[in-house]
């Protein structure tokens, strides 16, 4: 791969012209309704230039100074999942043949190719598990794939943790280390610019880059090291399988479930969870059919009812099921936790659970 160079902030427009120029629709960091989410941008000075977040147990909140920096935040609610495995999506639809059969025709959606700008390395992690789920399997998901195969990361390693972070337990952040095209690390003044791929190394060639100071790199690393030293959460462990499953009546359970309502919130920021539900829509008249598929998580009654039993009718055993499996069952599953760390769902659950309290406390006791 090219050395790494050096941006100057006055020519980051420059990047976004050159990923347009390649046929890329350029997703990045917006503000829109008080949180930082992915949108369309126009050029570089939609970024969050100045913007910071504020994040707490069920607490989100965004202020701005005179920084000109404009990734100076840890995450908002998106992570890199709705634009590749779709909140909700036609995969087929029927029709009555006049033969007296049924006919299918599969759905395939309009995969654009999309760059996306400020993907942090706790979002990279969670891209290679749903990569894992939806494309490594014996049965590839091809909505997912055709989705996949046109995406272009533009990392940005994290310096400003919140509150809710905890990447450096899980070894997940916060540098985003593979799974990029380029990788930023953003000073004052401007950007170092490192390649990850064949196409983000011809990208790089096509930037106004100067040479890289030495300074200017130490400064970088020294920023994402600080940024890791100054998370406040953790994890006990990166493997809680065997805990968590020796503890499946710990009284935690009890605990948590008399906070937890059961609203789905941490499940759909969650940036790996990928539980979904299948739905037949018939036509009035009857003769044709939609089936689609929408995000569904354990949280809801429905997700476990089989036959007309629900097997966890309860917030207790919902919460349980979540939390062993995310921390415990994908390590058989997939070698790893599923937890990268992120912080999402401490942020976003309107009760304020901690996944990482929560952990501690099942994990740490004697109960078995």
């Amino acid at each position: 791969m090219a050395a790494p160079g050096f941006l100057p902030r006055p020519y980051l427009q420059h990047l976004l012209t050159a990923l347009a120029a390649a046929g890329y629709l350029c997703l990045g960091p917006k503000v829109r309704d008080g949180a930082i989410v992915y949108k369309e941008l126009d050029s570089a000075d939609d970024l969050p230039r100045g913007v910071h977040d504020h994040q707490q147990p069920g607490a989100y909140r965004l202020y701005r100074d005179e920084s000109p920096r404009c990734f100076a935040w840890a995450n908002g609610p998106q992570a890199l999942k709705p634009l590749l495995f779709a909140p909700r999506e036609i995969l087929w639809t029927s029709a009555a043949g006049s033969d007296g059969g049924i006919n299918f025709h599969p759905e395939m959606p309009e995969a654009l190719p999309i760059a996306v700008i400020g993907v942090r390395a706790c979002d990279l992690a969670a891209l290679r598990l749903q990569d894992q789920h939806f494309l490594e399997g014996p049965f590839p998901d091809p909505h997912y794939g055709a989705r996949r195969r046109n995406l272009f990361l533009v990392a940005v390693h994290c310096t400003h943790p919140a509150a809710t972070c905890f990447c450096a337990s899980t070894g997940d952040g916060p540098r985003a280390e593979s799974g990029f095209d380029l990788a930023l690390a953003e000073l004052d003044e401007g950007f170092v610019v490192t390649a990850g791929s064949p196409k983000g190394e011809a990208l790089l060639g096509q930037l106004p880059l100067e040479a890289l100071d030495p300074v200017q790199q130490a400064t970088a690393d020294g920023e994402i090291v600080a940024a890791a030293q100054a998370q406040q959460r953790a994890l006990p462990s990166r493997n809680l399988r065997d805990g968590l499953f020796a503890n499946l009546h710990h009284p935690r359970w009890d605990d948590v479930a008399q906070r937890c309502l059961s609203c789905t919130n941490c499940s759909s920021v969650c940036p790996t969870c990928f539980c979904h539900a299948e739905t037949e829509e018939p036509a009035l008249d009857g003769l044709s059919s939609t089936h689609s598929r929408q995000w569904d998580s354990c949280f809801t009654e429905g997700h476990s009812s089989i036959h007309g039993i629900v097997i966890r009718a309860d917030t207790r055993l919902r919460y349980r099921q979540w939390l062993t499996h995310k921390l415990g069952s994908w390590h058989d599953q997939y070698g790893r936790s599923g937890c990268v760390g992120c912080g999402r769902c401490i942020a976003w659950c309107p009760s304020g659970i901690d996944i990482t309290a929560e952990a501690a406390a099942v994990c740490g006791g004697d109960h078995v």
